[in-house]
């Protein structure tokens, strides 16, 4: 890998200086495998807290997801600072927002978060994580670390073929 980036870098070195270049890094798409253990957990939890699945899920993005960036920069949507905009933002299903401690002229800047079926494999597993965590908190059972790792490894397995 290092070999890998010194190669990129003396090419780029090697560019005239005119032109800007943009480096991505590659990650394999979630799986299927996780998504759907992930709802699974979310269905048995939604339950013992006594909200609805799509509440659990704004939730579970607020604490464990990706913010959505355009460029550098975060992109931040202001919402009036009320208790039905908030109560409203956690049933939504076509967008994911995180409320931030900054309120100007009775609205509230929120944070727009990442749909999780944009994430790579590494951010679903902070997801997954996370609602792991929350299960466990609240009793549920859930995989052991042994099938968890099978299940990870199943996933590497299944997007090489993809």
């Amino acid at each position: 890998m290092v070999g890998e980036r010194n190669k990129v870098i003396t090419w780029l070195l090697s560019q005239p200086e005119d032109k800007t270049y943009e480096a991505n890094v590659k990650r394999e798409h979630r799986s299927l495998n996780a998504n759907s253990y992930y709802w699974v957990l979310a269905g048995k939890l939604a339950p013992v807290q006594n909200i609805s699945t799509t509440r659990l899920h704004n939730m579970m993005i607020r604490d464990y997801g990706q913010r959505e960036f355009i460029g550098d920069r975060v992109v931040n949507v202001f919402i009036p600072d009320t208790e039905g905009a908030e109560q409203k933002s956690l049933d939504a299903e076509t967008y994911h927002i995180k409320p931030t401690s900054q309120v100007v002229k009775g609205f509230r800047t929120y944070v727009l978060m990442r749909g999780s079926s944009t994430y790579d494999t590494k951010e679903m597993s902070i997801l997954l994580d996370g609602m792991i965590s929350e299960c466990e908190q609240s009793g549920i059972e859930t995989m052991t670390p042994d099938e968890l790792e099978r299940l990870k490894g199943y996933e590497k397995q299944e997007n090489k073929g993809m």
